[in-house]
């Protein structure tokens, strides 16, 4: 059985916006002074686990946090290119009803299929999913029996994650995905994968 620990990255200044502003691959700020803590204590909680990988998008955000949880096991990331956030096209660094003024039609449209009709100029939910689910069976066949740990995106663990729970594409929007937040994933060794924990947030609390 192979171990994936799967972590969206740190907050960064525009998670914690209120409204919050979207971020996709076309945004490349770094954690805010929260985002540090947070994983900080991602780290903390993962340092006693064995890791025999440690994996992230190339995105500076989810390298910051990469790097906090291999400074307790003495990794260094790798970055791999398919686990970079998903593109969002026109949408990058507006809020929802930003995008709802600029593209009224197709924000209406994204929001009744939010897993097949892409962002504008961007990618769909289920195009992120492909690209996921290619990247992440090749770091578990390259680790058969072993533990992992993985640092992605909200777009991209949730579309990841939502056969595992069984659901379709067009509800992955609905899976909560907290900053720093970690799932543990356990891939058979024929290939199937089970999601063991969903979202694990107490090691957050306070912060």
């Amino acid at each position: 059985m192979t171990r994936i620990y799967l972590l969206r990255h740190g907050a960064t200044t525009a998670n914690r916006e209120v409204p919050y502003r979207l971020q996709g691959r076309g945004s490349d700020r770094p954690l805010d002074e929260t985002g540090l803590r947070q994983a900080d204590a991602a780290g903390r909680v993962l340092a006693s686990i064995k890791l025999n990988g440690l994996y992230s998008s190339p995105l500076l955000r989810a390298l910051q946090t990469a790097r906090s949880l291999g400074s307790h096991h003495g990794r260094i990331p790798i970055p791999i290119p398919g686990l970079i956030e998903g593109d969002i096209g026109r949408w990058e660094g507006l809020t929802w009803d930003e995008a709802a003024v600029r593209d009224p039609d197709h924000h209406a449209r994204f929001m009744t299929n939010p897993g097949t009709v892409p962002y504008p100029d961007g990618e769909s939910f289920l195009d992120v999913q492909r690209r996921a689910s290619i990247a992440i069976a090749e770091l578990a066949a390259a680790h058969r029996g072993e533990t992992i740990a993985i640092v992605g995106h909200n777009i991209l663990n949730r579309a990841y994650l939502s056969p595992l729970l069984g659901l379709p594409i067009d509800r992955a929007r609905g899976i909560r995905q907290s900053n720093c937040g970690i799932n543990v994933i356990e891939v058979e060794p024929e290939g199937g994968s089970v999601l063991i924990t969903l979202n694990s947030a107490l090691h957050l609390d306070g912060l």
